[in-house]
Formats: structure tokens, C-alpha cells, sequence
């Protein structure tokens, strides 16, 4: 026993000590952007890694708001599409996906399998059709055109029936029918509980593109008072005269925060869930 405990003892080290680098490596390119938003162009231009805070952030955030277009407007346009597009496509498509499980109904199959076929369209070759219903009905500079589509995601529909397979019982529905229950009061009040770590994990990953779009916003969007942020932080690369590379690192930073904030808030759920699994396995 003891000769066990002592070769598992380097064996653990080893492995804190490559997770340590893994973790360096990670937190470094952030680290880098922080402390870039503090410094200089000129400061910038001479070393471009530093590791060391600098003191111009106040004229840097001065530079990045005393552009013609408003960061703080960018910011909340931005918040304001990805959050309601992470609503609208978790519920929706956690929706579908009970319907396929959980109904049996004659085109349950070609439905889903259509579903499939769906998520082999890249969303580029629909975008000149897109474009042209959106201009028909007068919504091509309208934040609502980046909300709605949100509600078809196939990819989150296969991954939420995926999981909700094995992890919701069919039983406890029926129990619920035979109690009276209606079926939107199931799937709200068993279904959506159930299906937390999994609407944790791609409200995640719906949250980090939504906000990260700049394809579609800049297709649609014309009135710089609906620019979302990544389309402010684009243009600032455009100046004609000088670039302020520490008001891009600025706008960059203020870019990723929200989407660090998204994931330390809805992490404790997906490491639950993974939890939970391993008690079930």
C-alpha cells in the first residue's frame, strides 16, 4: 500500500503540474488583452506583450467613446440580441426536442431527419435569401431580425433530444398526465429541471455566437445607433489617420467580459450535471 502511495503521489503532481500549464496557457491571450487595454499605441507598437499594467486606460476608454458611433449603446444592442436569442433558441429547441421524444407521432422520424439535413446548410447561403424577405417587410434595421431566427437551431435541437433520451423518463410524463397536468405545465415544471445542465451548455455556446456575430449584424444593420459591438470594434481598425490599437484592446476586453460572466454564472450547472451522470453511471 505504501509503495502504491508513493508512485501515485509523483504521478498526481505530474498531472496538477500539466493542468497548471494548460491553465497558464489559457489565461494568458486574456491576460494580454487586459493589460493591453492599458497601454499606449506607441507602448503597444514597441512590445507587443507586456505583462505589466499600464496607466492609459482612461484615455484609451476616452479615444474608444469619443468615436462618432456610442460604445455603451454597442454594448447593450449587443447584450440585448444575445440574451434573447439564448432564450428564444434553449426554450424552442428544448421544446422540439420533447416533442420528438416524447410524442409518438407518424413523421417523427423524416422530421427529425430533416432537422439533420438542416444543420448541413452553412447559414452563408442563405443569407442573400434572408436579406431579401427582411427588405420586403422593412425589418433590415431592425435588432428583432437578429432575435427571431435564434429559434431554429438545429444543432441544439439534435444535442437536446440527444440528451434528453436517457434523462427523461417517459413514465414520470405519463404520471404527470394521469394527475391532471396539462402539457406545457410538464414540460415546464419536469422536463426544463431535467434538462438544466444541458440548456446550460448551449446557452453557453449560443450566448458566445450570438454576441460574437458580426456577419449577419453587418448585413442587416445601418443606423449606428443599432451596431452591436463586435461592429464597433471592427471599425475602430479603420481609422484613416492612426490606429488606437489600446482603444481595440479596450473594446475587445469590454467584447469578452460578458461572455467570461456567462459562463462562471452557468458552469455550476453543466459541472452538476456531470455529476449527476457519474452518479447515475
Amino acid at each position: 500500500m505504501r509503495e502504491k502511495r508513493r508512485t501515485s503521489i509523483p504521478y498526481m503532481m505530474l498531472i496538477y503540474l500539466v493542468c497548471l500549464i494548460l491553465a497558464a496557457l489559457s489565461i494568458f491571450p486574456f491576460w494580454v488583452m487586459i493589460v493591453n487595454a492599458t497601454r499606449s499605441t506607441v507602448q503597444i507598437q514597441a512590445h507587443a506583450v507586456s505583462l505589466i499594467p499600464s496607466k492609459y486606460l482612461l484615455k484609451n476608454y476616452a479615444i474608444l467613446t469619443g468615436k462618432t458611433f456610442n460604445a455603451m449603446r454597442g454594448f447593450m444592442n449587443s447584450l440585448i440580441i444575445s440574451t434573447c436569442a439564448t432564450a428564444c433558441s434553449t426554450y424552442f429547441s428544448t421544446l422540439t426536442a420533447y416533442g420528438i421524444v416524447v410524442y409518438n407521432w407518424k413523421l417523427r422520424k423524416p422530421f427529425f431527419t430533416f432537422v439533420m439535413a438542416v444543420m448541413m446548410i452553412p447559414g452563408q447561403v442563405t443569407m442573400i435569401g434572408f436579406y431579401q424577405m427582411c427588405y420586403r417587410l422593412g425589418l433590415t434595421n431592425n435588432i428583432l431580425m437578429l432575435i427571431l431566427p435564434a429559434i431554429a437551431a438545429p444543432s441544439m435541437v439534435f444535442f437536446m433530444r440527444q440528451y434528453m433520451i436517457p434523462a427523461l423518463s417517459l413514465e414520470i410524463v405519463q404520471s404527470a398526465r394521469i394527475d391532471g397536468a396539462k402539457e406545457f405545465y410538464i414540460f415546464n415544471t419536469i422536463a426544463l429541471p431535467i434538462m438544466k445542465p444541458a440548456i446550460a451548455t448551449q446557452a453557453i455556446f449560443s450566448f458566445v455566437t450570438a454576441w460574437n456575430n458580426l456577419f449577419t449584424p453587418l448585413v442587416l444593420l445601418t443606423d449606428k445607433k443599432n451596431y452591436t459591438m463586435p461592429i464597433m470594434v471592427s471599425l475602430l481598425k479603420g481609422d484613416i489617420y492612426k490606429t488606437e490599437y489600446g482603444s481595440i484592446y479596450l473594446g475587445l476586453t469590454l467584447t469578452v467580459l460578458p461572455l467570461i460572466l456567462v459562463y462562471l454564472f452557468l458552469s455550476k450547472y453543466i459541472i452538476a450535471g456531470v455529476a449527476l451522470g457519474s452518479v447515475k453511471g
